[in-house]
């Protein structure tokens, strides 16, 4: 790679293939809160964020059910571990309420060497996704 520093800037895309699109689309939507770019019979965009000169940081869900050779989710499929978005600390404690009212069950973690704290659930079809926060007390 030489002396040059790679050009990344930002996040653009996190992609999930999904058995259940209709159930993933409404987590992510409703539970999670994202705005809905777009949709097509195979896939839907959600907007995180602004990003980098005018690339939306998106969360993108591909519907994999009848796609041959495909048979589902699978652990050795993939080494995702989880997906965390940020909320402001002001916003936590309510997120745990509201994610909870909801039927979740959420699990809190702090991270001290970064001063994170975090709430994490699984979405419909088990990936662990996480609201995480600077909290300068941890």
């Amino acid at each position: 790679m030489g002396d040059r520093k790679p050009a990344i800037r930002a996040l653009g895309e996190v992609a999930l293939r999904v058995q259940d699109l209709g159930a993933m689309r409404q987590f992510y939507e409703q539970t999670v809160g994202l705005e809905l770019m777009n949709q097509s019979p195979k896939g839907v965009f959600f907007r995180i964020a602004d990003g980098y000169a005018g690339h939306t940081q998106v969360l993108a869900l591909f519907d994999r059910a009848g796609t041959p050779g495909y048979s589902g989710v699978s652990s050795e499929r993939s080494t995702v571990d989880h997906i965390a978005f940020t909320v402001s600390l002001a916003d936590f404690d309510a997120e745990k309420r509201r994610l909870e009212r909801l039927g979740l069950r959420v699990e809190t973690a702090e991270h001290a060497w970064v001063h994170w704290r975090s709430l994490h659930v699984k979405d419909p079809e088990g990936n662990q996704v996480e609201w995480v926060c600077y909290d300068a007390s941890v």
